[in-house]
């Protein structure tokens, strides 16, 4: 009996997706980057999760049919998210809500690395830029 619920087990588990696990300390950005470095982590059709990388700035933008869940991995930085302009730094959680205008200027020495959570699938189209 063990031996048959062994082979269904391992039998069931070639038919059943299973769930992935990484560790965002081995996410590097290549060494050369101009500004953003962009790593697509995973997706389905109700959220997209990415680490960022940025050197500088994020230039003002806004995302006409996505939320974004931002959080500091990395290095400091001032956001505008509306009208409000915020200081961010390592372990900080922002919350961007859909079609609102955002910005990024990176103020220490190294880049910011954030995880970036948008949902629904976010395909990098929904990215207007604003003047």
């Amino acid at each position: 009996m063990k031996k048959i619920l062994i082979v269904f087990f391992t039998i069931l588990s070639l038919f059943c997706k299973g769930q992935s696990l990484q560790s965002l300390d081995t996410v590097k950005a290549p060494a050369g980057y101009e500004n953003i470095f962009i790593r697509h982590l995973y997706s389905d059709s109700l959220v997209s999760s990415f680490v960022i990388f940025i050197k500088n700035e994020v230039k003002v933008h806004r995302h006409v049919y996505h939320t974004e869940h931002i959080y500091i991995l990395d290095g400091e930085g001032e956001m505008k998210i509306g009208d409000k302009k915020i200081r961010i730094q390592k372990g900080n959680i922002i919350f961007v809500p859909k079609n609102t205008i955002h910005s990024l200027k990176v103020i220490s020495q190294t880049p910011i690395k954030a995880l970036s959570v948008q949902t629904p699938f976010f395909d990098g189209k929904d990215r207007v830029f604003v003047e």
